[in-house]
């Protein structure tokens, strides 16, 4: 990890926060509100949206830049997010207010401490909000990336993370409904410094998009194909 004193230090005018946006107009302007209210306005917000309903439009008055693309999974959208993002630290969220914006700032200072990848750990706590299912499935998921890799995950499907945007662009993403996994996978095992932190989590707002055991199975099936890939590199 880098600790160089000269080391540039990044502000709030740094951080580009990104997300894939789809029919979720109950809850986008309370997730933007959040980020503004914490980062006082000078985060960059960037969505990518598919909606068919007035999230674009609301997004837009929340001063979001809003890139709009056919619905094609939330991998596509999320990858475009992530390298559209033009300041030097880029931070993923959901659209559905389960993620604390009020994290922001300690995400931050761990990205000014070295860590190349700071990773928002939703189990820590017990994620009481989650369905069991997906709280099970997420439990599996990362004994599964962790047997592979030869190292401890807590939380391999988080959706609130921090990167160097530099890390985005050098590593070329692959996977769809398994993304979010990917985005953890293939940081750490090229030996980039990764931490996870414990992080709250609410209770969804709106109707989630994806089928818990159809979209386990392609996360589970994703998972190890980075893996191998990656032990294969």
């Amino acid at each position: 990890m880098q600790k160089e004193a000269e080391q540039r230090q990044f502000t709030f005018d740094d951080l580009s926060v990104v997300m894939g946006t789809y029919n979720e107009a109950e809850s986008i302007g309370i997730v933007l509100e959040d980020i503004d209210r914490v980062t006082g306005g000078r985060a960059e917000v960037v969505c990518v949206d598919g909606s068919s309903d007035r999230t674009p439009d609301i997004a837009r008055d929340h001063g979001a830049r809003v890139i709009e693309q056919p619905p094609q999974g939330y991998g596509v959208a999320v990858r475009k997010a992530v390298l559209s993002a033009e300041r030097p630290v880029v931070v993923t969220t959901d659209c559905d207010d389960t993620y604390p914006m009020e994290a922001l700032p300690e995400f931050l200072s761990l990205i000014n401490d070295g860590y190349d990848v700071v990773s928002g750990d939703r189990l820590y706590h017990g994620a009481d909000e989650m369905p069991s299912f997906n709280r099970f499935g997420n439990l599996v998921f990362a004994g599964i990336a962790s047997a592979l890799m030869g190292q401890r995950v807590h939380d391999t499907t988080t959706g609130m993370r921090a990167y160097r945007r530099e890390l985005l662009q050098q590593i070329k993403w692959t996977e769809n409904t398994g993304l979010s996994a990917e985005l953890l996978i293939r940081p750490l095992m090229r030996g980039y410094d990764v931490r996870e932190i414990p992080i709250n989590y609410r209770e969804r707002r709106g109707e989630t998009k994806l089928d818990p055991i159809q979209g386990g199975v392609a996360i589970a099936k994703s998972i190890v194909k980075v893996c191998l890939e990656e032990r294969l590199r």
